[in-house]
């Protein structure tokens, strides 16, 4: 009966896996409605920058001739061309992020010249640069954690103490399974 029932939910566990895999909406390319928009079509360089740096964006999106606006007013530095760049159909534009730019993470959108197509890139705005940034070295001193520490003579210590501990407390409880009153 247990191998008969286990057999059954095993197939409709199956099934449905493959219904659900059936239904799923499967993405072979940008998706075009109205005005045609490809979202992550933008590559912008470097990635994470801080304010007052500068940054570049390029595409290939936009076909030979390789002109587009760009538009990075998301950040508030407002507007910047994208020129032929040197590579086949590419398109490369620079735009500096102003000095008041919060920290966060902003839509850049070029729409290119001829088609009319928009893409997009991200944009990271950061306080601190990655070759700013400090990381943590060493272990943390929280007060708990392994037997060898820093200092061989406060381990030593500790272990003598739990040591008299475990013996203090093995011989109150023979003296008290004896009966000497305790």
């Amino acid at each position: 009966m247990r191998r008969t029932a286990r057999l059954l939910t095993g197939t409709a566990l199956a099934v449905a896996a493959v219904g659900l895999a059936a239904q799923a909406p499967v993405h072979a390319g940008p998706l075009y409605a109205g005005e045609a928009e490809v979202s992550g079509g933008l590559e912008v360089r470097p990635s994470s920058v801080v304010p007052g740096e500068r940054a570049t964006v390029d595409t290939t999106a936009c076909g030979g001739g390789g002109s587009a606006a760009g538009d990075a007013s998301a950040v508030g530095a407002g507007t910047f061309p994208l020129a032929p760049g040197t590579g086949k159909g590419e398109a490369v534009g620079r735009f500096e992020v102003p000095p008041s730019a919060q920290p966060g993470t902003y839509e850049i959108v070029a729409t290119c010249g001829g088609s009319g197509l928009r893409v997009t890139g991200d944009l990271v705005v950061t306080l601190t640069s990655a070759r700013e940034q400090v990381y943590p070295k060493g272990s943390v001193k929280t007060g708990v954690g392994g037997a060898l520490g820093p200092d061989p003579v406060q381990t030593a210590a500790g272990v003598a103490a739990l040591a008299v501990a475990a013996a203090g407390g093995t011989w109150l409880l023979h003296r008290r399974a004896r009966g000497d009153g305790i």
